[in-house]
């Protein structure tokens, strides 16, 4: 029986986007905008393929590891974001509230 692979995730920048591949496969993502040293998160999504197999837990928590490592906070506009934090208290010293400037802001910068 082969062992499947590991999932990785990685930060694709030029997209503004963490990564989770399965294999060769990019099994899902979850979206954010830089704002003034803050990393706001407003989209998750995992393929129907790879539902049902914990690979969001997985991509956003590497992702929020790799947001405190950079030194930014996290603002969770995501629902799946959100309800990560309420369950992983670990990250909530870099957590910053979702408020209404931040939603024009990110309502703004996402129609450019």
């Amino acid at each position: 029986m082969t062992q499947a692979a590991a999932p990785i995730v990685r930060n694709v920048d030029a997209r503004h986007r963490y990564e989770i591949l399965v294999g060769e496969v990019t099994a899902g993502f979850t979206a954010y905008r830089d704002r003034e040293g803050q990393r706001v998160f407003f989209h998750t999504e995992i393929d129907d393929a790879f539902a049902g197999q914990g690979l969001a837990s997985v991509l956003v928590q590497e992702a929020l590891s790799h947001v405190r490592a950079s030194g930014k906070r996290i603002v969770p506009v995501c629902p799946y974001v959100a309800k990560f934090l309420k369950k992983h208290e670990e990250f909530t010293d870099l957590t910053d509230p979702v408020t209404p400037e931040i939603l024009q802001w990110l309502e703004t910068t996402l129609a450019r």
